[in-house]
């Protein structure tokens, strides 16, 4: 178990995560020719919409070896849209490679994955990738990760050359200087550092040592005693402080010229961690409720976490666990603590992205597949179900958009409903739900890119034609003084007529209160039951509202008077009384339109602060406060629903991607006269 290594690849989008997979894939042997992103030939982008778009949308899994040494590895997505691909990833993994682009240094979404890297304390290593391109900066891109993510570089390598020039690396660990060939399959050659370099690698190589030695005792004991400190002695040492969480290990190369990535694989073994050099699992005893350890040992009780959940459209429902302890067999009975039910393991499958090899049994550190698993779902623990425990699940960032989605035709219309449950089951940051008063299927997400692509798997996976479009705002209507109106139904024909008649006195009431019916009849001047009845008429019509057929709320509404006939009266008559009183009431009460306002936090750098309060203006946003975090700005804010839409993709170009935010509802308020005069104007059209 100490030679397994689970990682990422993490980074921004297109600093080349996907590009190196496949040279490990290659230079480990799990392939034999290498595949590109570019050509869609690349094995860990099998998705269509991943070949057509070129970028990586689902995180793809893949087992390669190394020097005895067992790598799990999994290419996560780089686009913002897709994060929660990263943090179901990270929260099971074990170590990550950060993969920086060094033209660009540190971008947006690298911020975004090194701090989920911090919440999960997964120990990483750095990759300085596209070391051949023009404006590659070493130098530049070491000091952004050092102060934009406020992490401490252990450069163990140096760039022999750079952009066109770029040759190989200077290893400071072994002091030698390595070149390597265009041809994939050339071996790296040996090479004498070069007499103008000589003093600078001295120079990196004993800064390395002074900052091995303020995190680690051994080196700086050897340090302080003046002793040699061998290429083992500083290996041991990196491993220490990268498992430490106290320092990354920096390599460089070029991913697509296959430079690099030997080494790349050497420092994975060497510097990330084993499911034995992690902490023990915490996790909570269901039966006592106290906390308990789950170390990875394979004689321990069982214990495992469902990060992923996939519909094959070959094999059908997989579930993707990381098993923390114990062993479990093809066909075994399991526990799901999280929803109390037993499950039954089917076959287990270890995964090559979308390829699957057949494995009889699995132990502690193992990240495989399986089926058969009816009902667990992204986050649920498995367990042991004579020793039931819960591991700490996934949290996943709530959605940011919105978008009404219908199907196309009536055969559509039941087909979608089973669709939209199957992407809820494998992406927690799509949601699905039904808006009463819109009567619209509302789909939510992460941006509009995450949306774009789920409906289109609607078509592609489950022959789904639907139509997206903006969402109705949820308007409500009040009335804002009171007033006493009468409601008249009187209908004669032959036979028996229709007469109902009510008198109403309407009053508005403080936000949120709903609706209030009282009976103050005197006597007998309407029956009980013809009562009830106004007050269905009543409620009926403010369903539908009045003004512009939006729901009429915080109203109260008091029966105070009427009349019937012995003969011609009716519920019905009753009913329709009622509702003629509450829309003859609300055109003269003064009404006016309410409209939802959210609760709007941004996280975003201080740099970009008067570019966001200058928007936030123009979308009638009111700024709350203004505070900051770290090298950040926090903006708590309030504004309407309604400017909300299509803010995930503006707030993106203000900051340069470097910007987040979270929404949550606050309360209605009244909409501005002007927008309310467009809005009744659009319902008269109508």
């Amino acid at each position: 178990m100490d030679r397994i290594r689970n990682i990422a690849i993490i980074a921004h989008i297109d600093a080349g995560k996907t590009t190196i997979t496949e040279r490990i894939l290659y230079y480990t042997g799990r392939t034999y020719k290498i595949g590109e992103v570019d050509e869609g030939t690349a094995v860990m982008d099998w998705m269509e919409e991943e070949k057509r778009r070129g970028i990586t949308i689902t995180a793809a899994a893949t087992t390669c070896y190394w020097q005895d040494h067992r790598i799990n590895i999994i290419d996560t997505p780089g686009h913002v849209d897709f994060t929660a691909e990263v943090e179901r990833s990270l929260r099971v993994l074990d170590g990550g490679v950060v993969v920086f682009d060094a033209v660009a240094g540190v971008e947006a979404q690298s911020e975004a994955v090194w701090r989920q890297a911090d919440r999960y304390n997964v120990p990483r290593i750095c990759f300085i990738n596209k070391m051949d391109r023009i404006g590659a900066n070493f130098d530049r891109t070491v000091s952004m990760i050092e102060e934009r993510l406020h992490a401490k570089p252990l450069l163990i390598q140096l760039p022999l050359g750079s952009e066109a020039s770029y040759q190989g690396i200077i290893d400071l660990v072994e002091n030698k200087a390595w070149r390597f060939d265009d041809k994939p399959d050339s071996p790296p050659a040996e090479a004498a550092i070069p007499e103008s370099e000589r003093a600078k690698c001295a120079q990196f190589r004993q800064a390395l040592i002074e900052k091995l030695a303020e995190s680690d005792d051994q080196i700086l004991a050897l340090y302080l005693e003046g002793s040699s400190i061998t290429p083992s002695d500083l290996r041991q040492a990196l491993r220490r402080v990268t498992l430490a969480v106290k320092g990354v290990p920096v390599l460089c190369g070029s991913a697509l010229r296959n430079k690099g990535i030997r080494p790349l694989l050497d420092a994975i073994a060497n510097y990330l961690p084993s499911p034995l050099d992690m902490p023990p699992a915490r996790a909570i005893d269901t039966r006592v409720g106290g906390e308990v350890t789950r170390p990875a040992k394979d004689d321990a009780p069982f214990s495992a976490l469902a990060f992923k959940v996939v519909s094959d459209p070959f094999v059908g429902r997989l579930v993707y666990f990381r098993v923390y302890s114990g062993r479990v067999k093809m066909g075994a009975q399991v526990f799901n603590s999280t929803r109390g039910k037993r499950e039954r393991i089917g076959r287990l499958l270890r995964m090559h992205a979308n390829h699957r090899e057949e494995m009889e049994e699995v132990g502690a550190g193992a990240i495989v597949a399986t089926l058969g698993l009816k009902n667990t779902f992204t986050g649920d623990t498995l367990c042991h179900y004579s020793q039931p425990v819960l591991l700490e699940p996934i949290r996943f960032p709530e959605p940011v958009l919105f978008v009404a989605v219908e199907p196309r035709t009536r055969a559509d219309q039941d087909k979608l409903g089973g669709a939209l449950q199957r992407l809820t089951e494998e992406d927690p940051t799509f949601r699905v739900n039904y808006d009463q008063e819109a009567g619209q299927t509302v789909i939510s997400g992460m941006g509009e890119l995450h949306l774009e692509f789920l409906v289109g798997r609607l078509v592609s996976e489950f022959g789904v034609e639907a139509k997206v479009g903006r969402p109705k705002v949820a308007y409500k209507e009040t009335i804002t003084v009171s007033t006493e109106v009468e409601g008249r139904f009187i209908r004669q024909t032959g036979g028996h007529g229709q007469y109902g008649h009510v008198c109403i006195r309407l009053e508005p009431m403080e936000r949120g209160s709903g609706f209030q019916f009282v009976d103050r009849i005197k006597g007998a001047a309407v029956p009980k039951r013809y009562i009830l009845a106004a007050e269905v008429g009543i409620k009926e019509a403010m369903e539908t509202g009045v003004v512009a057929g939006y729901p009429v709320v915080d109203v109260k509404a008091t029966l105070y008077d009427g009349s019937y006939h012995e003969v011609d009266s009716s519920e019905i008559a009753f009913k329709m009384a009622g509702s003629m009183a509450l829309r003859d009431g609300v055109v003269k009460a003064k009404p006016i339109l309410l409209e939802p306002i959210m609760k709007l936090e941004i996280v975003a750098p201080e740099p970009f602060l008067g570019d966001i309060m200058g928007d936030l203006n123009s979308r009638r946003g009111h700024i709350e406060s203004i505070g900051a975090h770290d090298d950040m700005s926090v903006i708590r804010a309030h504004i309407p629903l309604a400017e909300t839409f299509g803010y995930a993709t503006n707030l993106r170009s203000l900051t340069q991607g470097r910007g987040a935010y979270s929404l949550e509802f606050y309360n209605y308020e009244e909409l501005p006269a002007e927008l309310a005069d467009q809005i009744t104007g659009k319902a008269m059209v109508r």
